[in-house]
């Protein structure tokens, strides 16, 4: 239904994550390889980055295809961060085209992203939803709940909706969180810091793919998987 990625390490420019690279989100808001929902990713688009000495992140949302974007191709190669997420959208049928409905959401501290589909029904009410969309539903239901219980949230979710696909990226700027849950997730750890996406965003044979159901924590030190079955 979407793809993203998170990022925790040395600052980069949003241009190198999202933009330049082989398979970048870019290319996967036309030509995704791994997608198993959907074709294209052409519905909006979102970046969230922590600036340097700010402890606020910053978003950048549309609800234009990324590749029709001019103005931010034009400034993402001198905008960088050392925390950033981000995200293309293919929209759930029946949800509304706009840029509230574009992740990352956020709660003013954390960044979160969602890739997949969840029963709106099914979720119980939360405050400060930034769309009606499920996804803005499903953030604002975890920023209530507290990203320390993301996993039971997950779990209580999908006991609620047992079709539910809950693929969640998290980060408050220090560290990231993750979930899969019904879609794909691949992780690259380097020297320079560790990437979480949808799919991995070059050949480098060192993206390993993250089991379904688990819940990944990325901090400086590096990565830890938990099975959320």
């Amino acid at each position: 239904m979407c793809r993203h990625l998170a990022w925790l390490g040395r600052p980069r420019t949003l241009a190198e994550l999202v933009l330049d690279l082989p398979s970048s989100l870019l290319v996967q808001s036309y030509a995704p390889r791994r997608q198993r929902y959907g074709t294209v990713n052409a519905d909006g688009w979102g970046v969230g980055f922590f600036p340097p000495g700010r402890a606020q992140p910053a978003r950048w949302r549309s609800a234009r295809p990324l590749w029709g974007d001019p103005s931010f191709a034009s400034v993402a190669p001198v905008l960088s961060s050392g925390c950033v997420v981000a995200a293309v959208r293919s929209a759930t049928v029946g949800m509304p085209l706009e840029e509230s409905a574009a992740a990352p959401f956020t709660d003013g501290r954390w960044l979160l992203s969602h890739n997949g589909r969840v029963d709106r029904a099914a979720l119980p009410p939360a405050r400060n939803a930034e769309s009606t969309v499920d996804s803005a539903l499903l953030a604002a239901l975890v920023f209530d709940r507290g990203l320390d219980a993301l996993g039971t949230t997950v779990r209580e979710v999908a006991a609620a909706d047992p079709g539910a696909r809950l693929n969640l990226l998290a980060a408050d700027g220090t560290r990231v969180l993750a979930t899969t849950w019904g879609d794909t997730l691949s992780a690259l750890v380097t020297a320079e810091g560790t990437a979480l996406a949808s799919e991995p965003w070059d050949d480098d044979p060192r993206w390993t793919d993250v089991p379904d159901r688990s819940l990944v924590e990325v901090t400086p030190d590096g990565l830890t998987t938990t099975s959320l079955s």
